[in-house]
């Protein structure tokens, strides 16, 4: 077993794509057909030579917007593949204004699993045309055919790009399709949205749980018996009204809802598509949603994002990782020990336990502790831990070092019967930012970013890097940001020495993937 995990490691951190952008799909062995080609944002207008230019992990060029090209909000982008842990760089990334159009559930696939069969329903599904995509922002749709947001995301692929690339193409359509049933409560923020569609809110005042009833309440007995108004009751009078609450939803609940089922959506697409098409590995998913005038940000993964205002640093993620999640992931394990193969236990040791310390007592902790305690080892607890390794060396069955994203469907314990995909989650962390409550400065911003870059540089020394370049441009300057954003991505990639990358202090760089986006947010105050 031992052996079959340092393989697994090795195998996982070691560059599981060797060849070039072409080979991807060579590499699994799969004679399907891509579901999308492999290719840089399409918001760069790269061209097929120049994103082989940009694969070269020695030289590690930083890819920018070209000055003729701008994106929504004065938008900054910048990235730079890896240093060799893959041959192609596995980040994507997605930036567009999209429309929600009044149309139709049926329209979008099923937000329950449906029993038709894959090849029946695959036409139905969002294939990034008819659903309301817009280049460039249009006032007069919002008035008359839907609601528009803007959206971006960045997708951190693991395994191959395949399921990166798919999902920086469609999930922005599922948002949308999510977002349709609910357009016209949203457009009326003056009503809470219904409890069931279709009916009016009940303007009762006994039903809103204002003021007393004042009738007695029956007894238990007494409807047991039939009371006024029931079947067999001794006379038709219609009986007290009886008193409740009910739960008061905000609007801001349903654009999360939707985002939540989005990701789900996506990653069921990705596992129906899988039939049909090679979409290799999965991504992790970090996604920025602005709509009716706050921000909606979602996250499946250890990319992070954070809004910088006036010298403060407001934390807009939360990372999801073997460690953040271990008592989840536990009791995942408890519940359905079957899922452990028979293999890995549950329970995590501060080391690995040897046979020679059955019968001791040693320190453990499971799913219903944050702190430490003793047992006595025995023989089960020989197998190796669910969760194994600190910080980015942390692994879910001795494998993958996120917990939660899209795609990884196939991904099994190496060599092993044993799949991983029922531990890892593709529900994203929401958390709204209301930008009108703000009047935001042109130096106000919100960073997104991949692991790469927050792998070596710490929020506040990301804070300072960004407030300290900007503070130095001109604030008319349109490509400001983008500057902004290169500046970053370079500070964390380094300068390549004798002893590899390496940036202020001669600490390691990043040989990770880098995509950052840097987004001004006094742009979301002058929306309508």
């Amino acid at each position: 077993m031992l052996t079959r995990v340092k393989s697994a490691v090795a195998g996982f951190m070691g560059g599981i794509m060797a060849g070039g952008a072409s080979g991807e799909r060579g590499n699994t062995g799969s004679e399907l057909p891509l579901k999308f080609p492999y290719t840089r944002p399409q918001f760069l207008g790269l061209s097929s030579d120049e994103i082989e230019c940009s694969a070269d992990h020695i030289a590690r060029p930083i890819l920018i917007l070209k000055e003729t090209r701008r994106l929504p909000w004065a938008t900054g982008y910048a990235e730079v593949i890896n240093a060799g842990k893959s041959a192609l760089n596995e980040d994507q990334a997605c930036c567009e204004v999209v429309v929600a159009r009044r149309r139709p559930m049926s329209y979008c696939p099923p937000s329950t699993p449906s029993k038709t069969p894959t090849a029946k329903r695959r036409n139905s599904l969002p294939n990034g045309e008819g659903l309301g995509i817009l280049s460039i922002f249009n006032p007069l749709i919002d008035e008359f055919e839907g609601l528009v947001f803007h959206y971006w995301a960045l997708f951190d692929g693991h395994a191959g790009s395949g399921a990166a690339v798919v999902a920086s193409r469609l999930l922005q359509h599922h948002i949308a399709c999510q977002l349709q049933a609910v357009i016209e409560i949203l457009r009326n923020m003056s009503s809470p949205p219904p409890t069931v569609l279709g009916e009016e809110p009940d303007n009762n005042p006994y039903l809103q749980g204002n003021i007393p009833v004042p009738h007695r309440a029956l007894t238990r007995a007494a409807s047991l018996r039939g009371a006024a108004g029931a079947p067999g009751s001794p006379c038709n009078t219609p009986p007290p009204p009886r008193f409740f609450t009910e739960k008061k939803i905000l609007h801001e609940s349903l654009v999360i809802g939707a985002i939540e089922n989005a990701f789900k959506e996506m990653d069921a697409q990705i596992e129906r598509e899988k039939q049909g098409y090679c979409i290799t590995g999965g991504c992790t998913a970090l996604t920025v949603v602005y709509l009716l005038g706050k921000l909606y940000v979602g996250n499946a993964g250890d990319s992070r994002a954070i809004i910088i205002r006036s010298d403060e640093i407001i934390p807009m993620s939360t990372e999801f990782t073997p460690e953040s999640e271990r008592q989840r992931l536990q009791f995942l394990g408890f519940m359905q020990p079957h899922l452990l193969g028979n293999e890995f236990t549950h329970l995590e040791f501060p080391r690995r336990v040897q046979r020679k310390e059955v019968g001791k007592r040693m320190l453990y902790r499971d799913f219903t502790m944050n702190g430490w305690a003793y047992k006595t080892v025995e023989d089960e607890d020989l197998k190796f831990p669910l969760i194994y390794g600190e910080g980015k060396k942390a692994r879910v069955l001795a494998t993958i070092g996120v917990t939660r994203g899209l795609g990884d469907h196939d991904l099994k314990v190496h060599d092993s019967n044993i799949y991983i995909k029922p531990f890892l989650s593709c529900c994203p962390e929401v958390k709204v930012y209301n930008l009108m409550q703000y009047e935001h400065g042109a130096d106000d911003v919100l960073v997104m970013g991949t692991d790469g870059l927050w792998d070596v540089l710490s929020n506040q020394e990301v804070a300072e890097a960004v407030t300290t370049f900007l503070a130095n441009c001109d604030p008319d300057d349109v490509h400001r940001y983008t500057m902004a954003a290169q500046d970053l991505v370079m500070r964390a990639r380094g300068v390549l020495r004798d002893r590899g990358w390496r940036i202020t202090n001669e600490r390691l760089g990043s040989g990770d993937d880098i995509s950052v986006f840097i987004i001004p947010l006094m742009y979301g105050n002058r929306q309508p």
